[in-house]
C-alpha cells in the first residue's frame, strides 16, 4: 500500500470539489430547463406530482454527486482556513471568510441529516428496502432536507478553490524571508583595460 503525500491528497480533493461544483452546476441548469417548460408564468407547475418526481431526481442527483466531497469536506476547509491565514491581506477576498462558514455549516447540517436517516433506515421495517415506498419516502425526505445546504456547497465551493490558487501564486514565507535576509550581490567589476 502506497501512501499519498499531502500536497498530492489535497489535489486530489481539491479534483474531487471541482468535480462536484461541474456536476451540480449541469443538474441546476437542466433542473432550470425542466422548471421553465413545466410551470406555468407565475411558476406553478402544469403537473405538480411530475414536476415533484423530477425535483426529486434533482435532489438524490445533487446527493450523490456531493458524496465525492464527504468524505473530505472537513479537511477541504481546514485547508482553506489556514491558506486563508497564510495570504496577505491584499489578496484576500472579503466573501472568503463568509462563505467558509457557510460552507462549514452547510457541512455541519448536511451530517446531521446524513446522521437522522441512519437512524431513520435502521427503524424502517424488515421489508423496507430500496424500491419500496418506505425507503425511498424517507431517502427523498433525507434528499429534499438537504438540498439548500447542498445547494450551498455548489453556490460557494468555488471559494475553496481560489483561496487554494491565491495561495499558490503567494510567495512562500520561507522565500520572502529569504530574499528579506540575503544581502544583495555585489555588481560585477570589469577586469581593468591593459594598454
Amino acid at each position: 500500500m502506497t501512501s499519498t503525500a499531502p500536497n498530492e491528497e489535497h489535489r486530489l480533493r481539491l479534483n474531487q470539489l471541482s468535480a462536484f461544483l461541474h456536476e451540480s452546476a449541469q443538474i441546476q441548469a437542466d433542473w432550470g430547463v425542466y422548471s421553465d417548460e413545466h410551470t406555468d408564468l407565475d411558476g406553478w407547475p402544469h403537473d405538480e406530482h411530475a414536476y415533484g418526481l423530477r425535483q426529486s431526481r434533482r435532489d438524490a442527483d445533487t446527493w450523490r454527486a456531493f458524496e465525492r466531497v464527504w468524505y473530505c469536506g472537513k479537511e477541504l476547509l481546514a485547508t482553506a482556513e489556514h491558506q486563508l491565514q497564510q495570504l496577505p491581506a491584499r489578496r484576500i477576498q472579503n466573501r472568503w471568510v463568509w462563505q467558509l462558514g457557510t460552507l462549514g455549516t452547510a457541512l455541519e447540517r448536511l451530517q446531521a441529516l446524513q446522521t437522522e436517516w441512519t437512524d431513520v433506515r435502521g427503524s424502517l421495517p424488515g421489508f423496507a428496502s430500496p424500491g419500496t415506498e418506505e425507503y425511498d419516502g424517507a431517502l427523498s425526505d433525507r434528499n429534499a432536507d438537504a438540498w439548500t445546504y447542498l445547494d450551498d456547497w455548489s453556490t460557494h465551493g468555488q471559494a475553496v478553490l481560489d483561496i487554494h490558487a491565491a495561495a499558490q501564486r503567494a510567495p512562500s514565507p520561507l522565500t520572502s524571508s529569504a530574499l528579506a535576509t540575503t544581502p544583495a550581490l555585489p555588481a560585477p567589476v570589469s577586469p581593468p583595460v591593459r594598454r
